[in-house]
């Protein structure tokens, strides 16, 4: 608190001493007052409501998904051999270049957000499922072999509880990544959603509104990612 409290008054400072013109950087008097017109304005949450929808799809799907591709290469290692290296190669590769082949395949309505939101949430959940599977002891499963297990009864005994934790890790990051996902993708192509809000007022230089709602998509991350603490701690994993 006393961080994000210097962290203001510095910002306050800054933008009342004249050296930074003023629409650049509005005072937190004007920030907080568009946030407040924003909280009370119904249309907002409708915008807000359909981007909460479009990345949580995606991280529903994304996640899903990789969760599968993470343990079936984690199990299989001629899978492993094939797909990890351009798993891991288009990992770090900006998900915004797959943005025109989404609009030609899905359209211009929700599909693509959602399908960009998926794509940023799949990576992160499929590398740490592969690496917490990788983790698992090789005298562990060796163990449970020799009881005549299934890969099927090897899975659900073994490789999912040793990968919870980075699982859940996993998850909170591709939140953070499927909700930009999803802005970008309204940035550049919707008339609805938080992302649409933010380029109207960019393109009105309506800082103090573009401002407000930057606090607004911060806050929305925030509260996801204490959901997924809480329900870490609430199971013991992080």
């Amino acid at each position: 608190m006393l961080t994000l409290a210097g962290l203001l008054a510095a910002y306050q400072a800054i933008s009342s001493s004249g050296l930074v013109f003023t629409g650049a950087m509005p005072s937190l008097w004007a920030i907080g007052s568009a946030l407040l017109r924003q909280l009370a304005d119904a249309g907002f949450y409708a915008h807000l409501g359909i981007t909460a929808y479009e990345a949580g799809a995606g991280i529903l799907i994304g996640g899903s998904v990789g969760l599968l591709c993470g343990i079936a290469l984690g199990v299989s290692r001629l899978l492993a051999a094939v797909l990890d290296p351009w798993v891991r190669a288009l990992a770090p590769a900006p998900k915004i270049v797959f943005l025109p082949i989404l609009m030609v395949v899905f359209g211009i309505d929700a599909g693509p957000k959602i399908a960009m939101a998926a794509i940023s949430a799949f990576f992160p959940v499929a590398v740490a499922t592969f690496g917490g599977m990788r983790g698992v002891s090789p005298i562990l499963i060796r163990v449970v072999r020799s009881f005549d297990a299934s890969l099927l009864q090897l899975v659900r005994l073994v490789y999912l509880p040793s990968i919870v934790v980075p699982v859940l890790g996993s998850l909170r990051l591709a939140t953070g990544v499927a909700l930009i996902g999803a802005l970008l993708a309204e940035v550049k192509m919707s008339n609805r959603g938080l992302g649409y809000l933010i380029i109207q007022d960019y393109n009105a230089f309506r800082t103090a509104e573009m401002y407000a709602l930057l606090i607004s998509v911060f806050t929305l991350a925030l509260a996801v990612n204490a959901a997924l603490r809480a329900f870490g701690r609430r199971y013991g994993a992080v």
